[in-house]
C-alpha cells in the first residue's frame, strides 16, 4: 500500500481522479475523430465542387465557340477568371488535348504543359484527383469537352489543401471551444458526484472500505444473537444468519414488510418482549438509529424452560416453608393441651393434622409416580390452598413414570394450573395413561375461554405471564407431538407415549 500512493487516496478523490481522465479522454478524441471527419467531408466537398465547376465550364457554348477561333486564350482566359471567381475554386484551367494550357490564374503559365493526369479525361470521362501543381498541391477534377463525339479540349477545376486546411483550423477552433466547455461541464459535473461520494463514504478509500465491509460482513453473521435492521417505513432491510435461523425467515426476507414476515409488532426502542416463533421462546429488544430500528434477537428457549422448572421447585420450597410454618403453630397447640393436661385433645388434634397431611402426600404419590410431577402438584396444592383456593386430583387418576421430559411436563401442567387457580377457587387434575396417550386435563370451575388465541400468542410484554404461560403450554404440546382442547374450562392435552 505504502508503494502507491493512490491507494491511500480516499475513493471520491480516486473517483474524482478517473472520472476526469475519463472525460478528458472521451472528449479529446471526439474532438479528433470530428475532426478527422470533418478534414474527410472537406476533401469530398471540395471534390464535389471541384467536379461541378470542371463539368459546367466544359458544357458551356461560350468555351466551344472559343475553341473555334485562331486564339482562343483572347476569350477564354477572361471566362475562366469570371467563373473562378464566381464559383470560389482556384484555379480554372481550360487546356488542348494534348495538356497546353489555354488559361490560368497565373498567366505566365498559359502555353506550358498542365502538371496532372489527363488520360481518363482523354477517354471521355470525368475524374477526380488530389496533385501538386503550379498553386501547390490541390484537389482537382478534369473533364472532356466534347464536340461531335469527339474531345476538343480538357478542363481542370480544383481548389488547393491549403484552402481546405483553412476551413479546418476554422472548425478546429470551434472545435476546441468545444471540447473546454464538455472538459467543463464534465469536471463539474464528476465534482458534484464526488461531493455526494465523500460524504457517503466518510472519506474513507477503498481499502478502509473493504476491510469495514470484511468486518462487518465477519460479525453480522458471526454473532449468536439475531439482528435485524427495520426501515422507518417498516420495511427490513438486513438480517444475519442467526435471526433467520431463529424466527424462521424466508431467503427473500429482505426488502419484504415485516408485517408479511410474520413479526406482528416490534418492541418500542429501550423495551424487550418476548416473541414466540415454533418452538423457540425470544426474548426481542430494539434501539434507534438514524437508519431505522435496530431489533436484536436472543434465544431463551432453554431459559425459559429452566426458569418454570425453577418457578414450579421454588413454589414446592414456598409451599413447604408454609407447611413448616402452619406445623409449627400446630404442634405448639399440641404441646400447649398436653400441659394443660388435656391429653386427650392433644392427641386427636395431633393425629388429625398428621392424617391429613399424609392422605394427601399418599393420594399424590401413589397416583403419580414421575417425582418430578408429583413435587410440582404438591406444591402447586400448597400454593392453591394458600390462596384460598383448591387443587384436587381426580379419583381415577394414575400415571407412572414414561419417561416424558419433566421439564416439558412442569411447563404443561404448571401453567394450565396456574391459570385455573387465577380464574376460579376449585380445579381438578386428571392425570391417566392409555396405549398410546398421556392424557393431561386440568379443569376449574370458572367461566373459561371463548377462543384459543392465547396457545398462538407473538409478542407479549416482558413479565406478562398470562398470555405467555399458555402460549408456552402450547409449544411444549407441539414438541411433544401432542394436542391440546379446550372445551369451556376444561383443557385437555393427549401427549403421545415414548
Amino acid at each position: 500500500m505504502e508503494g502507491n500512493p493512490m491507494r491511500r487516496w480516499s475513493l471520491a478523490g480516486q473517483m474524482l481522479v478517473l472520472q476526469l481522465l475519463v472525460v478528458a479522454v472521451t472528449a479529446t478524441g471526439g474532438a479528433v475523430l470530428a475532426l478527422l471527419q470533418a478534414h474527410e467531408l472537406l476533401q469530398e466537398e471540395a471534390g464535389a465542387t471541384a467536379r461541378a465547376v470542371a463539368v459546367s465550364v466544359a458544357t458551356s457554348p461560350d468555351v466551344l465557340e472559343a475553341l473555334g477561333e485562331r486564339d482562343p486564350t483572347v476569350r477564354l482566359q477572361p471566362y475562366a477568371q469570371r467563373a473562378r471567381a464566381a464559383t470560389g475554386v482556384d484555379f480554372i484551367t481550360i487546356m488542348k488535348p494534348d495538356g497546353t494550357r489555354y488559361t490560368h490564374p497565373n498567366e505566365a503559365e498559359i502555353g506550358k504543359r498542365f502538371l496532372g493526369h489527363i488520360e481518363p479525361a482523354l477517354r471521355g470521362e470525368t475524374f477526380t484527383e488530389t496533385y501538386t501543381g503550379t498553386l501547390g498541391a490541390s484537389k482537382r477534377a478534369v473533364t472532356p469537352v466534347m464536340a461531335d463525339g469527339r474531345v476538343r479540349a480538357l478542363v481542370s477545376a480544383g481548389i488547393t489543401i491549403d484552402r481546405i486546411s483553412a476551413r479546418l483550423r476554422g472548425q478546429l477552433a470551434w472545435g476546441g471551444l468545444i471540447v473546454a466547455l464538455a472538459l467543463g461541464l464534465g469536471a463539474a459535473g464528476t465534482w458534484l458526484v464526488t461531493a455526494r461520494l465523500r460524504r457517503q463514504t466518510h472519506g474513507l478509500g477503498p481499502v478502509e472500505l473493504g476491510r469495514i465491509h470484511d468486518h462487518h460482513d465477519a460479525v453480522l453473521h458471526a454473532v449468536r444473537e439475531g439482528l435485524l435492521l427495520i426501515g422507518r417505513d417498516g420495511t427490513l432491510t438486513l438480517c444475519n444468519d442467526a435471526a433467520r435461523l431463529l424466527l424462521g425467515l424466508p431467503a427473500d426476507a429482505e426488502g419484504r414488510h415485516v408485517r408479511d414476515l410474520g413479526l406482528r409488532e416490534v418492541p418500542a426502542a429501550g423495551e424487550e418482549r418476548i416473541h414466540l416463533a415454533g418452538d423457540r421462546v425470544l426474548a426481542v429488544s430494539s434501539t434507534t438509529s438514524r437508519l431505522g430500528t435496530v431489533v436484536t434477537v436472543r434465544d431463551h428457549t432453554e431459559l425459559q424452560a429452566l426458569t418454570g422448572q425453577l418457578d414450579a421447585e421454588r413454589g414446592f420450597a414456598e409451599s413447604l416453608r408454609s407447611a413448616a410454618h402452619e406445623a409449627a403453630n400446630r404442634l405448639h397447640t399440641v404441646i400447649t393441651l398436653v400441659e394443660l393436661g388435656r391429653t386427650e385433645q392433644a392427641v386427636a388434634l395431633g393425629t388429625a393434622e398428621l392424617r391429613a397431611a399424609q392422605a394427601l402426600t399418599d393420594r399424590v404419590v401413589g397416583a403419580v409416580r414421575e417425582p418430578v410431577l408429583a413435587a410440582l402438584l404438591l406444591g402447586k396444592s400448597a400454593e392453591a390452598a394458600e390462596r384460598g383456593s383448591e387443587l384436587v386430583i381426580s379419583q381415577d387418576s394414575e400415571l407412572d413414570d414414561l419417561g416424558l421430559d419433566p421439564r416439558e411436563l412442569v411447563t404443561i401442567v404448571g401453567n394450565l394450573i396456574d391459570n385455573a387457580i387465577d380464574a376460579a377457587g376449585r380445579v381438578e387434575v386428571h392425570l391417566s395413561a392409555g396405549e398410546r396417550h398421556v392424557l393431561i386435563r386440568v379443569s376449574d370451575n370458572g367461566p373459561g375461554l371463548t377462543g384459543t388465541d392465547a396457545f398462538e400468542r407473538g409478542w407479549t410484554t416482558k413479565g406478562d405471564g398470562r398470555g405467555l404461560g399458555l402460549a408456552l403450554v402450547g409449544q411444549a404440546v407441539r414438541r411433544l407431538g401432542g394436542t391440546i382442547e379446550v372445551d369451556g374450562s376444561a383443557f385437555t392435552v393427549r401427549l403421545p407415549k415414548p
